[in-house]
């Protein structure tokens, strides 16, 4: 089943950039802005909101948490659409939701990332919408 796949590698596209996300994070300088003085002040500043963290922590947890989102759709979805295709097709919401999500992540994508997060997330959404289409036709 065509769908089936799309879903799969759909799943597994968000899968990979969560995981590479994630490894960044913890693991280069990548994230790390040019000007080691903002990350001076990343580290000696909290947000307004509260003064039991820095802004530095802050960032790195964001970019934690989001990479470990993007792996928790993932490990949801592959397995899901590997051993119950059929409860994904004839689950509206289960079909329409990594859709949404793709759409979601593009949009953020488009005006906030770079070039390589949006293709991956522009191709990983085409086939959660193309699976939908052939699931729903």
């Amino acid at each position: 089943m065509i769908s089936q796949i799309l879903f799969i590698i759909g799943a597994s596209i968000f899968g990979l950039l969560g995981f590479v996300h994630l490894v960044y994070t913890f693991f280069t300088d990548k994230f790390n802005p040019y000007n080691s003085d903002v990350i001076e002040a990343m580290k000696s500043t909290s947000p307004i909101l509260t003064k039991e963290t820095t802004v530095w922590r802050a960032w790195i947890g964001f970019n934690a948490s989001h990479s470990l989102g993007a792996i928790l759709f993932a490990a949801i979805y592959i397995p899901l659409a590997f051993s119950h295709i059929q409860f994904i097709a004839n689950n509206s919401w289960f079909a329409v939701l990594p859709s949404i999500v793709g759409i979601s992540y593009l949009l953020l994508a488009k005006n906030y990332w770079f070039k390589i997060p949006f293709l991956g997330i522009l191709l990983s959404t085409l086939c959660f919408v193309v699976a939908f289409v052939l699931i729903n036709t």
